[in-house]
């Protein structure tokens, strides 16, 4: 490393945030920028650890450790310190097709995992890889990649979320023809839908597609595979197919009351707040409209996780009168338990950007902890009216079962509520192609393809990312597409180069 001493000299510093007051009037992204001479100073913390458990790319105790799509994250660092951005920016691209997405939206399991986190905080991994990509596009460094021959071979990816947007271009560069199916009006999947504009400008999502069509992935939008695009016609045309639809359906809360008004998925708020924004229907400063707006509602946000936390953010920005959001699980600890070691995921307290903003609206965290939902209350008109919870105690199953939450007596409430957003994750993949393809699932309802080649039980079909997975982080949907397309490509021509 080119400066050993470095993680002894200097302190982790992350740039600024725009203050919350001001950012919760517009959609733009609040995060700000660090000059060149203190991110030299974040890499030269990397401190030549030997074992660099930060790319490891494991799961420990169900948790990610490391980056899973195994970042070359010394080497970065190490060229950052130095003034080698170009060189950096080549090094980040061998392994992560979107670093300015995950720049933005990974939780960093990265850091972790960082060596230096035994001791002191953790390297700024995250923000020092966002630093590289913003500075290869503005110095003009990241052009299309069009492959020098072509195969004659033909593969159709359906869905362009992050699982599909990485397999295709890799695809690509191996010379087949790609054509990605993408059932809404525009691409990106949950990147351009499910995370709100000011967490992930969608301008950021549409560079990246752009620099895709340039390289010659065709895009076909506001196609249903399966429904508006027969599933035999589409084994029919293609030479192989990679599904990448995602975990689409989300799960439910089947209490008393749910039928009533004003009581909606995370992902449709999400999805109708940022096709507002992109039509024009919505400006700054900030406003909302339809059925599904937070506008002077109170709002319940039940669920706790990203998803949730942007729809708190979201709440905001639309102008919500009240907010709260529900977690069935304890308040996590400020550090890590005897049971939470390093590297494994720590699992503590922390206070991502809605809290933060909800604590500057309305004057605290918004989070309630233990709290289970029992009945949804209309009005006698069939709008929603309040939520009643009960605080819960996890209770220790018999014969080893797991712990299963318990309601408190005497600890009912009654909460106000016009809008509840349910964000307590998703089941599995929606089953109309699947069902078409004659795709085998696994126990918990996702397509059943082997982890070493991706290949599902029909020939020349594989998947990747969540809908094979199951619901995870962005990162694995990179790894899992571009895992996806080196066995695909194997399939198609008996070996593969791609990584």
């Amino acid at each position: 490393m080119g400066k050993p001493s470095g993680f002894l000299e200097y302190t982790r510093e992350l740039p600024a945030d725009r203050p919350p007051a001001e950012r919760i009037g517009d959609w733009h992204e609040f995060h700000l920028n660090l000059p060149d001479e203190n991110l030299q100073q974040q890499g030269a913390r990397c401190m030549d650890c030997g074992v660099p458990f930060c790319h490891t790319g494991t799961l420990l105790s169900g948790l990610p450790s490391g980056c899973p799509i195994n970042n070359l994250i010394p080497e970065w660092n190490d060229l950052i310190y130095r003034g080698l951005w170009r060189h950096a920016l080549e090094r980040l691209h061998k392994t992560n097709n979107f670093p300015e997405f995950t720049g933005r939206v990974c939780p960093a399991p990265c850091e972790g995992s960082c060596v230096l986190s035994i001791i002191e905080p953790a390297v700024t991994v995250k923000n020092i890889e966002c630093a590289i990509i913003e500075r290869g596009f503005e110095r003009g460094w990241v052009l299309p990649r069009p492959p020098e021959r072509s195969t004659g071979k033909k593969v159709a990816v359906v869905g362009s979320g992050p699982a599909g947007l990485a397999c295709a271009p890799q695809l690509r560069r191996a010379g087949h023809a790609v054509t990605v199916f993408e059932r809404a009006d525009r691409i990106g999947g949950l990147l351009m839908y499910g995370i709100p504009n000011m967490k992930l400008d969608k301008r950021i999502v549409q560079r990246r597609v752009d620099l895709m069509a340039a390289e010659g992935v065709e895009f076909i939008m506001k196609t249903e595979v399966g429904l508006d695009y027969p599933a035999d016609r589409l084994l029919a045309e293609f030479d192989a197919t990679v599904l990448c639809g995602g975990a689409s359906q989300p799960r439910d809360l089947p209490v008393e009351g749910r039928h009533l008004e004003g009581i909606h998925f995370a992902v449709d708020f999400l999805t109708a707040s940022t096709r507002q924004l992109l039509d024009g229907l919505i400006s700054n400063p900030v406003s909302g409209s339809g059925v599904m707006t937070a506008r002077d509602k109170d709002v319940v946000v039940i669920g706790g996780g990203d998803t949730g936390t942007d729809c708190v953010a979201t709440s905001l920005r639309q102008g919500c009168k009240s907010l709260v959001q529900f977690e069935i699980l304890d308040r996590p600890p400020d550090s890590r338990l005897p049971d939470n070691p390093w590297p494994e995921w720590p699992k503590v307290y922390r206070v991502d950007y809605g809290q933060e903003e909800a604590a500057a609206a309305f004057g605290q965290d918004p989070r309630q902890y233990s709290i289970m939902t029992k009945r949804f209350e209309g009005d006698g008109h069939g709008a929603l009216k309040a939520v009643h919870t009960v605080q819960v105690e996890w209770a220790a199953g018999n014969n080893g079962a797991c712990p299963s939450p318990r309601g408190i007596p005497g600890t009912e409430r009654v909460w106000p509520a016009q809008l509840v957003l349910l964000s307590m994750g998703f089941c599995g993949p929606e089953g109309t192609l699947l069902d078409q393809i004659g795709v085998e699932r696994d126990e918990r309802s996702n397509v059943k393809a082997d982890p070493r080649n991706y290949a599902t039980n029909v020939k020349g079909v594989f998947a990747g990312g969540d809908m094979r997975r199951g619901q995870s982080l962005v990162v694995w949907a990179i790894r899992e597409g571009r895992g996806a397309a080196r066995e695909c490509d194997r399939y198609l021509m008996g070996t593969s180069n791609l990584p």
